[in-house]
């Protein structure tokens, strides 16, 4: 790493104070700070005191997030080959095939995503806003793989400067920008997230399908499938695993759990949204078993959770500390109604058989409700206690 410092070094003269790039120090600084510990110090008291800042964070949720992309690559090929009626293909041909039609859209969002991010900057003269690093890897794990790239770019910047920029930048969004590009997406392109259907295959390697679609397992289950059926053709263990049709990082409940170990782990992500997300999801499940009216009632309040994006959002998105809530008793309120909205609206709305992103995105809008009554209630009990004297 030292040539590399050298070279830094060598440059950062021309993007200091009076140099020929002044303006462009914001987009000097986020690749310095980003490859190496800042070298400045807090000069109004430090009340963290940490090797760890903001970018280290945000790269340890992305590294926790690189399980689900790499199943990902994998399950797009595989999917594309048994799209094709090829069962033996091997893990490196599914691997290869999902390489070449994941990473485009990964290199769209972050491309896009930091253009717009280092505009701001330069425009609002502050330095570059490390929150990207994450939103830049759930925004195309969170996408089918037959996304056309200017909709992800479109997206993008939609997320970035409606559900970011205009509240002030990182750390002042009210809704998961991730989650605001798949929101924008599934409003202005309806039929591209539908929901129930997915893309299996195009010509990147066999020249002879153009596009192949077929439900997803949610769509069969709102098309009433049989519950016989459907627990034939998607068992909880595939489920589980993710080897059936979905977005890029959503089907792999094992490869989120990964994720969810790492985030815990490095002390990133609260256990108690992820917890109280799964029982919500859970609580709703069991709910809905009692009367199953129809296959998604039916479908077992376990493998509910493993459906969908439901790990994936649990794990990675309802756990954003920006946008949940903050007090601890708030964060399991929070987590459970996210989880039990999560399969309301599954069940409820066949036309859009999957509930993760709205309803996590309505329990952003009242994270901070929650926070306002869990304290206010907590200084009732407290001014309860108080023994006043005359």
């Amino acid at each position: 790493m030292k040539p590399l410092r050298n070279i830094l070094n060598s440059i950062k003269p021309h993007f200091e104070k009076g140099g020929k790039l002044e303006k462009f120090w914001p987009v000097y600084d986020g690749f310095e700070t980003f490859l190496f510990v800042p070298g400045h110090t807090t000069h109004s008291g430090a009340h963290i005191r940490d090797g760890i800042d903001l970018k280290r964070v945000m790269i340890t949720v992305v590294f926790a997030m690189i399980p689900a992309l790499i199943f990902g690559m994998w399950n797009t090929g595989y999917q594309h080959y048994l799209a094709q009626g090829i069962t033996d293909s091997t893990h490196m041909q599914n691997f290869l095939f999902g390489l070449v039609k994941v990473m485009p859209i990964v290199v769209i969002s972050y491309a896009v995503g930091l253009g717009v991010e280092f505009l701001f900057c330069i425009i609002k003269k502050h330095t570059i806003n490390e929150g990207f690093l994450v939103s830049g890897m759930l925004i195309p794990l969170a996408l089918p793989a037959d996304i056309p790239l200017w909709m992800v770019a479109v997206a993008t910047v939609f997320a970035v400067v409606i559900g970011k920029e205009v509240f002030g930048g990182t750390g002042m969004n009210i809704l998961n920008v991730a989650l605001t590009a798949r929101a924008f997406l599934f409003f202005a392109y309806p039929t591209m997230m539908s929901g129930n259907s997915v893309w299996h295959a195009d010509t990147a390697f066999s020249g002879k399908v153009d596009a192949v679609t077929g439900a997803t397992a949610l769509g069969d289950a709102a098309s009433k499938m049989p519950i016989e059926e459907f627990t034939s053709k998607y068992s909880t263990l595939d489920s589980f695993i993710g080897t059936i049709p979905g977005s890029i990082g959503e089907t792999s409940t094992l490869a989120c759990l990964i994720g969810a170990a790492i985030l815990l782990y490095a002390g990133v992500a609260s256990w108690r949204v992820m917890l109280s997300v799964f029982a919500g999801g859970y609580v709703m499940g069991v709910i809905f078993n009692l009367f199953g009216v129809n296959t998604l009632m039916q479908i077992s309040p376990l493998q509910h959770l493993f459906l969908g994006g439901f790990a994936f959002g649990a794990v990675f998105m309802a756990t954003d500390p920006v946008t949940a809530a903050q007090t601890n008793t708030g964060k399991y309120i929070y987590g459970f109604f996210a989880g039990f909205f999560a399969i309301l609206i599954r069940v409820f709305n066949p036309a859009y058989p999957e509930g993760v992103m709205m309803a996590i995105l309505f329990m952003n809008v009242m994270a901070p409700l929650i926070d306002h009554y869990v304290i206010q209630a907590n200084i009732s009990r407290r001014l309860k206690r108080v023994n006043i004297k005359a």
